[in-house]
Order: C-alpha cells, then structure tokens, then sequence
C-alpha cells in the first residue's frame, strides 16, 4: 500500500445494533459521514501523523457489556409503572445507558472504548403534562433525583445521572405542534417536539391548522435534527440565522414548567411592566427549576422564493471583520445567516475543493486575495422582497467599499445543503482518537481581533492540534467566535 494512497479504515456502515457505538452514535444510526482521501491527508498533514498511528481503531461496535444493576426500589418502580403503564418504563441495560449520555465529545469517546460513567435506575417515557406533575410528586416525597432527556443532543453533560436517580424521556410522546395562531404569530407547541417536526407542522400549517400562510420558527442550531424545542430555550443556545430572527430567548413567549412546589405557567403577553419576569428567570435555567412541558413560540411567515444568497472573498480578516460590523450597525436591515470563515479556515476550505489553476492565478495575481491571508464570506437574506433587495444591496456596496468581491450565491449553496450533517465526521475520526469539537465565544466588536489572535496563539501551541474560526450570529454590538 503505497504512501499515496493510504487511507485509514474508516467505519462506513451504521451502529451494530446494541453496540456501544450505537449510543455513540451521531445523527440518524444510518446517518454515517465518513471522510475522503483529501480530507484524511490534510489531516494526516496538519496534525504530523504517521500511518502507523492508523493501526489501532476502536470503533465501539463491541456489545454493551456489564452495566451496573439499578438501585431503584421495587415499590417506587410499581408506582411509576402505575402512572405510565409498563410500556413506558425501561429498566434494561440498553436503554439505562443510552439516556444517561449526551453528545459530548470525551463522553463519546469514553463509550466507545467501553468506559462507563455513573447510569440512570430508570428511564421513564412520560405520555403526558400530567403523567409529569405526579412522577414529580412521588420523586420530589421520595427524595429521587430526576434528569430529563429532550432530544438528547447535550453537550454539558446535562443527563449525567451523578446521584442515581430516574431520567424523562420528553420526546417520545410529548412532542407535538398544539397550535398555529395566526393573527397572533405564535405557535404553542410542546417541549419535546424536535426541530424537523416543529419546522415540518409550520411550513404544512394551511394544511394543519388552516392558515393562509406557512411558517417558520427561523431557529436552526447546528443540533436542529437532534434538538428539542424545549431543550432550546433551557440550554439557550443559538441558531445559523439569529443574526435577523433572533435566539431562543428571544423566541419564546411563554412557559409552563411543572416543578415540585406547583406548575409555573407564564402568560404570553407581548411585554410587561410588573416587575421581574419569570419566564426570563427559566429561560437558560438547564432543567434545575422543574420540568418544561409545553411553549409558546413566535413564528414567521415562510417566504424561500424571497430568499437571497451572497457569498465575498475579503483580502483579510481585518476588512471582513470591518465590513461586518458596518453591516449589522447600518440599520437597514439585517441579514439571516452571516458567516465569515478566518484566514485558517478559509485555506482550509481552499484546499480541500480546489479551484481551477486559472481561477487561483486570477484571485492571486490579479485580483490579491492571497492564499493563507484571504478569508470567506458566507450569508442569506429573508423576508419581504422588497427587504431582501434592500439589505442585499447595501451589503454588496459595504462589502465592496472594504475590498470584498463578489462570488455568487453558490459556495452559500453548497454550505447550506450539508450544514447539519458535515460535522457528523468526527464521529468517524474519533475512532483514532482524534477529537474534533467546536466552542464559540461570544466577543464585543472591540476585542475580537484580540481573542481571535490569543486563542489561536495558545492552541497553535499545544502539539497534535489544528486550530481554525469563523464568526457567526452577529449582531449590531458584537458576533461570536
């Protein structure tokens, strides 16, 4: 096997079924990203790997194995057996295992190699908000610790049972659209409902729900086929196009949150003046104040024919960092998703889908976007069409005013089509154990070139690491790293 084309024996087919790596596993269990032959030599390249280092694989398709035996009592399982029905109580090992783990990457690796950390007793499918209030009530007599499961995509190991204890199961049964109110813009929905279902019911609501219009949520987290809506807004996290719809905080209205002292149920009003606003104390509040049973989120029309995409090659980082900013503080409208890729990231992108030697010597040599310093723009636009035209306007001129040049809606194409299955290649990687993650920073328009710079010094310093970034979710006084 020559040199040339030596590649890793990549796992290419879905999980054994009761496998380790079938808990592991990222995306769908038939969802296997597996990476090329010039993915892999880059990575060979950057990290200095030899291919001897790619003779020992741990895949994690060994079956489960020994798990520690649940330490519920009997008579506390009778009685949620009772609340549920049988169907809706698991005790197996399988099941035990599957729910107490999230997506974090150490916790994935630790599977697959066969580690176990601490195991939920029970694991509990409730049916529906009020199966929730008397599972909470004979937990919170009993003095047993819950944990609650919504799509299962956490990455701060939100489901690590530590005290024993049982897990809920959200989006098995309490995971539906309830309503579509169009004078009002809002949808209530319940908390277990995963990101496809709730984007699925609002784009189908003349159908459903018998409006005039479709709709849109406009959250798209990079975990959106993995996520529920109420794991969203607990976990606040933020979605490729907040930048114009805005984040979970933002969207939603209302809460009701089953706790052991009562349920909590906020009113939908538009805005308040009465003091302290309880749904803003639980949004974020990762599940520690009760169990979220049920939303009311704000909605969009969905109009894709108005959609506009954009894409810009900077010079540097600098100037797509400064056109940035004078784009989000323009005050003529925002765009959807904004993205730009560093110097880093941008060679990256570069190198793994070259361009034509024509096309390279005219950005090179003529145009002076040099390899190693230029760095990519990447955005949609949505909304009204008259909106859409202005704001695409206006960021062509900005962009243009700080050296940017034009290369079409395709590259924003291409991102979009592949944007929340291309990062299920570390699970595949991960098998060498090598470890591909991605943290964001949120940064003020006056230390970003500062916290870029720092970061990148100290990762760059740590041998085996490869370091690259990008800035998303922008807004008027800051983005992200």
């Amino acid at each position: 096997m020559t040199e040339k084309k030596f590649v890793p024996d990549w796992t290419d087919k879905p999980p054994v079924p009761g496998s380790f790596r079938s808990i592991a596993k990222l995306g769908r269990q038939d969802q296997v990203e597996v990476p090329t032959e010039k993915y892999f030599q880059h990575l060979q390249k950057d990290l200095q790997l030899s291919e001897d280092y790619f003779q020992n694989k741990r895949d994690g398709n060994q079956p489960l194995g020994p798990v520690p035996a649940s330490n519920l009592d009997a008579q506390l399982l009778d009685a949620l057996i009772a609340i549920v029905g049988k169907e809706n109580v698991q005790t197996d090992d399988y099941n035990r295992v599957k729910y107490s783990y999230g997506k974090i990457q150490d916790e994935i690796v630790g599977l697959k190699r066969g580690i176990l950390h601490e195991i939920t007793d029970a694991v509990v499918h409730p049916r529906d908000k009020q199966d929730v209030q008397k599972i909470i009530r004979l937990c919170n007599e009993q003095k047993i610790p819950l944990y609650v499961y919504g799509g299962g995509s956490s990455c701060n190991k939100g489901f690590l049972p530590q005290k024993g204890g049982i897990t809920l199961v959200l989006n098995t049964h309490i995971n539906k659209v309830l309503e579509v109110n169009e004078l009002n813009h809002t949808c209530r929905v319940q908390a277990g409902c995963m990101g496809p279902q709730l984007e699925e019911a609002l784009k189908h609501a003349p159908e459903r729900f018998h409006t005039v219009h479709r709709f849109t949520n406009g959250h798209f987290p990079l975990s959106f086929e993995l996520s529920s809506v109420g794991g969203w807004v607990l976990t606040m996290g933020s979605g490729q196009a907040s930048t114009y719809y805005g984040e979970p905080y933002n969207l939603v209205l209302a809460m009701e949150m089953v706790t052991p002292s009562g349920t909590i149920n906020t009113c939908d009003y538009v805005t308040t003046a009465t003091g302290p606003r309880v749904a803003d104390m639980l949004k974020g509040s990762e599940g520690t104040f009760g169990v979220l049973v049920e939303l009311t989120i704000k909605i969009f029309r969905y109009m894709p024919e108005n959609r506009k995409y954009f894409s810009y090659l900077f010079p540097d980082f600098d100037r797509a960092v400064s056109a940035a900013r004078e784009i989000c503080q323009g005050q003529f409208g925002l765009p959807a998703i904004f993205r730009i890729s560093d110097s880093i990231e941008t060679e990256n992108a570069f190198q793994l889908y070259p361009q034509p030697a024509l096309v390279e010597w005219v950005l090179d040599k003529i145009l002076g976007f040099k390899p190693g310093k230029r760095c990519v723009c990447l955005g949609t636009i949505e909304g009204d069409s008259d909106f859409t035209k202005i704001v695409q306007k206006k960021i062509a001129r900005i962009a243009r005013e700080h050296g940017g040049f034009s290369s079409g809606g395709g590259p924003m194409r291409s991102w979009e089509k592949d944007r929340f299955t291309s990062w299920l290649i570390s699970e595949v990687i991960s098998d060498y154990d090598i470890i591909l993650d991605t943290v964001e920073t949120s940064v003020k328009w006056d230390n970003v070139h500062h916290i870029h710079e720092a970061v990148l010094d100290y990762a760059h310093s740590i041998p085996g690491t490869i370091c690259f970034g990008h800035m998303s979710h922008f807004y008027p006084y800051g983005s992200n790293l």
